[in-house]
């Protein structure tokens, strides 16, 4: 199977069943996100340790599959992983679809590796790419305790 094949089987499997996909209970850090060109509207939610660890991650919204899935993909990647590491991936992800395909985290395992770079396909619909980069710019907006909400066209 070939890296687009796998995009769009991944994309797929994750429009249809986003995980982690509804309010987390007792969250500490949340923010919103907006794509008016699609009509994509994000919700992450995050439940900080003392740590600065992900302990958990959620998202509500609606949208394309592919701004979905995204949300899907990143919460999954991003949970049981610090800030700090968090932030690293978010950075890898971006640079990714900026035609950098050097992934600098050391902490992804190969599996996780795999979907970044699969995901990253999405920079062949540049259309497409601020669907898939919402969420990670929400992301990092409750994070940083920003009280704004996130528009792509900022």
């Amino acid at each position: 199977m070939n890296l687009k094949e796998l995009y769009q089987e991944l994309i797929l499997e994750h429009g249809k069943n986003p995980r982690n996909l509804g309010k987390t209970d007792d969250f500490n850090k949340d923010a919103r996100g907006h794509n008016p060109l699609c009509g994509d509207n994000v919700h992450i939610y995050l439940k900080l340790n003392g740590q600065r660890i992900v302990e958990d991650i959620s998202f509500e919204g609606s949208g394309c599959a592919i701004s979905m899935a995204s949300a899907s993909i990143m919460t999954d990647l991003i949970k049981g992983k610090n800030e700090h590491e968090a932030k690293e991936i978010v950075e890898d992800f971006l640079g990714m679809i900026k035609e950098n395909p050097e992934l600098k985290s050391e902490n992804l395992d190969e599996d996780e590796k795999t979907k970044l770079m699969c995901l990253s396909g999405v920079k062949q619909y540049p259309m497409r790419v601020k669907c898939a980069t919402l969420s990670w710019h929400t992301l990092v907006s409750a994070f940083d305790n920003k009280n704004e909400e996130v528009n792509t066209e900022n």
